[in-house]
């Protein structure tokens, strides 16, 4: 092999400007927030209900089942303001009460305000707010081009799988569990209630799916195989959706092969670990982002792996969000081992995206964003006259923000807004974003992403929990999840 690829001599803090919030951060804690319940990152509007979360998570995987992906959403503007939206509290047994100060976050200032920071010893680094909402900067040089290079190899030598895992028999079966009648189903769906269902209103729901991507063609064509729409206009009432049985999609779907191209991702990734005693350009990259991200060591270091992407000619992901809300059915992925609860739905807590490009793409591969520094954003404004903004094989030219891929640079992004008190708040339905169809050549990208529980309490007890555990050693010194045991005792010099 080749020389290796040595990391940058890399400095203590970076030298930037505090902001004034974190003057208090010292003497900030847990507080009043210890035994609060877990709520729900909505916003409060009407019902919050755990039935309809229920019906959402049963019915999202499957493929019309997709389209309640926002179902809450649309139930939180119309449903009934008199309904209490509060989540139940989790019962929890007694645990100790440690403290967690606030969240670190930068301050965007306006469009294009570009401040410099010194995160290696060897040069400085200029972050340039691209917008608001969501609130994301740019970083020029972030990575070498020597680091780029090996991040790629290692993913090489690890392996690469395909991104896109359709559903199995096991939301079949989840499906008979469901306790809700096809007509309130219907009532959800229909969001301007005139008692018909557009498709419109269907593919407005289909943020998030199971695997396949909804267009108005194969909406229709699947109407059309299970005879659910008689008179070919593409619009349920009441009567015509009551009378289908919605198993007939799960047997459609499993007759009907999806291209790749058909799918909501078309890609291969791997995960790198970056914990201790990993490859120390590894290292070297997670204690940049330590820096630039300003968050505490345990948050960083007890976050997801070095996730890496690969996007041949021809892939895309559609536009998505990276974390998802949570409800009292739900659990954070990274806190599940101490959450002590049983739930049937985990879901991921990103409070923050890091996405690194490792090359320069010939044509294509732009990271969208739909609706950034939108004044407002509604999720039926996303599809006006068949343009699907979320599309990004079809629509990516008309996103309000496009990122070329350039080696080397960073781009980083808040999935959640804040709670006004230190912690995470709504998720920010302005990160809403994906990955432009790839024309020519192949395109690499890697995603650090930053995990925080939206209760305070739980994140808390998951840093001691994972403290404790490192000090007594063994195999289980950092969750499961995040641990690529595969990798950990690689040692590979390029």
């Amino acid at each position: 092999m080749a020389a290796a690829a040595g990391p940058r001599p890399e400095v203590p803090n970076p030298q930037w400007a505090t902001p004034e919030h974190d003057q208090a951060q010292a003497a900030a804690g847990l507080g009043d927030c210890e035994d609060a319940p877990v709520r729900p990152l909505c916003k409060p509007r009407g019902i919050c209900s755990r039935a309809y979360f229920l019906v959402l998570m049963v019915f999202v995987h499957l493929y019309l089942g997709n389209v309640l992906a926002l179902l809450l959403f649309v139930h939180y503007s119309n449903g009934d303001e008199g309904s209490d939206p509060r989540p139940q509290r989790r019962a929890q047994g007694p645990s100790p009460a440690p403290t967690l100060g606030p969240l670190t976050r930068l301050e965007g200032i306006k469009v294009g305000h570009e401040r410099k920071v010194q995160l290696v010893a060897d040069r400085d680094h200029f972050i340039r707010t691209l917008s608001l909402k969501p609130l994301l900067f740019e970083i020029p040089g972030f990575l070498s081009d020597e680091e780029c290079r090996l991040i790629i190899h290692l993913a090489q030598m690890k392996g690469l799988q395909r991104s896109q895992i359709l559903p199995t028999e096991e939301y079949e079966e989840a499906m008979g569990t469901m306790q809700v009648s096809q007509l309130d189903l219907f009532r959800l769906l229909d969001q301007n209630r005139d008692g018909r269902l557009q498709l419109r209103e269907v593919l407005a729901q289909t943020r998030l799916g199971n695997g396949r991507w909804m267009t108005p063609e194969n909406i229709q064509e699947m109407y059309s195989a299970i005879k659910a729409d008689p008179d070919g206009d593409g619009v349920l009432s009441p009567q015509e959706f009551s009378d289908m049985d919605l198993r007939d999609f799960h047997k459609y779907m499993r007759s009907h092969k999806a291209e790749a191209s058909e799918l909501v991702r078309n890609s291969h990734h791997t995960w790198l670990y970056q914990g201790e005693g990993a490859h120390h350009v590894m290292r070297a990259i997670r204690q940049r982002v330590l820096r630039l991200t300003r968050l505490s060591p345990e948050i960083v270091e007890l976050s997801e792996p070095l996730q890496v992407v690969r996007y041949g000619e021809g892939g895309h992901y559609h536009a998505h969000v990276d974390s998802g809300p949570v409800y009292p059915e739900t659990v954070c992925s990274h806190t599940k081992l101490v959450a002590n609860e049983s739930v049937p739905f985990e879901t991921s807590c990103r409070y923050m995206t890091v996405l690194f490009y490792l090359n320069n793409v010939t044509g294509g591969g732009e990271t969208v964003f739909p609706v950034a520094d939108n004044r407002t954003y509604d999720e039926m404004s996303l599809i006006q006259d068949d343009v699907d903004l979320r599309d990004t094989r079809r629509h990516c030219d008309k996103g309000n923000l496009r990122v070329k891929p350039r080696q080397g640079t960073a781009v980083f992004w808040y999935n959640y807004l804040p709670d006004g008190q230190g912690w995470v708040g709504d998720v920010d339905d302005y990160s809403l974003h994906g990955g432009c169809l790839v024309t020519r050549g192949t395109k690499w990208i890697a995603n650090n992403w930053i995990n925080v529980d939206p209760s305070r309490a739980r994140q808390a007890l998951f840093q001691q929990e994972m403290a404790r555990l490192a000090r007594e050693g063994g195999t289980d010194s950092q969750p499961e999840w995040a641990l690529d045991r595969a990798y950990r005792d690689a040692r590979v010099e390029l």
